[in-house]
């Protein structure tokens, strides 16, 4: 793993102007991206591609064998391609360039060696090139095919930026899956509200809001003023340190336990921005408060676990 890192971090501080000249040279034809290569080259060139058309940049695949027995019908004249070897000798590749010519396709290179037949037939040339492949005895394409595919997602995000990709249109091309409906749902479609959840106030004695969170098991309680303002929050971890601490909670209020000003969600945000929210943080929470920025009221609770319903049930 170690070596195949430093050969993405090779090849990235090697980059030139050259990705940049085949975004541009993509960018300039309305068609779509035709990828193609040999063995795990095509591997790589089939995920390019699906990485290509999942944000907004149409991509298909062809065999080079198949090309040539009928499969170029596939062309629209201009489609640029991109052609993936190691080596830059494939003999399939290197007997299709002049066919694409014909069509007129603009030729983009991830190969590893400058001076091979297919590298000095490219209009633009990305070094692919490796020290050596991972494996004990410097032969199977590991390093040298991660750093192909490496290329070829630098080159569909700098695409993605180019076009202005938004995550409204990353979502329509996922409406299926857990990412693609956490992207498309809200979280007032998947949140608890009303009597579902364990509504207290700041002055309300603890074991009243442990009967509350009892009777509505979603895992914490909202502390709210009197205008529905989100005082704080009490989690099942709460009480179980208040616990701790205490030997006697009898004269225990919410405000003892609560956390002051916990982290919340708006009712229209997407499912994605709540498990952002809930996730990427050094610890990790399980439930949020719902406030409408609007009213500044909290409106119920949504927790991780909803989130995984949600797609679930949507799906």
């Amino acid at each position: 793993m170690e070596i195949e890192a430093e050969a993405i971090s090779t090849a990235a501080r090697r980059l030139n102007g050259d990705l940049a000249r085949a975004v541009q040279l993509i960018l300039r034809h309305p068609g779509k991206v035709v990828l193609t290569g040999v063995g795990k080259s095509g591997h790589v060139g089939r995920k390019i591609a699906a990485t290509m058309c999942s944000t907004g940049t149409a991509a298909v695949f062809l065999h080079p064998t198949e090309a040539t027995h009928g499969e170029l019908g596939i062309y629209a004249p201009g489609d640029p391609t991109i052609l993936i070897s190691k080596s830059g000798v494939t003999a399939e590749l290197v007997r299709l360039v002049p066919v694409l010519r014909e069509f007129g396709a603009p030729l983009i290179g991830i190969i590893s060696s400058p001076a091979s037949p297919l590298a000095s037939q490219v209009d633009v040339w990305l070094d692919a090139s490796v020290e050596r492949e991972a494996d004990p005895d410097n032969l199977a394409p590991t390093a040298s095919a991660i750093v192909a595919l490496a290329l070829g997602h630098a080159l569909a995000v700098a695409l993605m930026q180019a076009r202005n990709f938004t995550v409204e249109q990353f979502g329509r091309y996922h409406p299926g899956g857990q990412l693609g409906r956490c992207l498309r749902l809200k979280v007032k479609q998947a949140m608890h509200c009303g009597e579902q959840v364990a509504w207290t106030r700041p002055d309300d004695p603890l074991k009243q809001v442990v009967i509350a969170m009892t009777q509505r098991p979603l895992g914490a309680a909202c502390v709210v003023g009197r205008d529905r303002e989100l005082v704080g929050l009490i989690t099942d971890g709460d009480l179980r340190r208040a616990l701790q601490l205490h030997d006697d909670i009898r004269q225990l209020r919410a405000a003892d336990v609560m956390t002051v000003k916990p982290t919340t969600i708006d009712p229209d945000a997407r499912l994605l921005d709540a498990l952002r929210l809930m996730e990427d943080r050094p610890s990790q929470i399980s439930v949020l408060p719902v406030v409408d920025r609007g009213s500044g009221g909290c409106v119920g609770l949504i927790r991780l676990h909803d989130i995984c319903q949600a797609e679930l049930t949507s799906a």
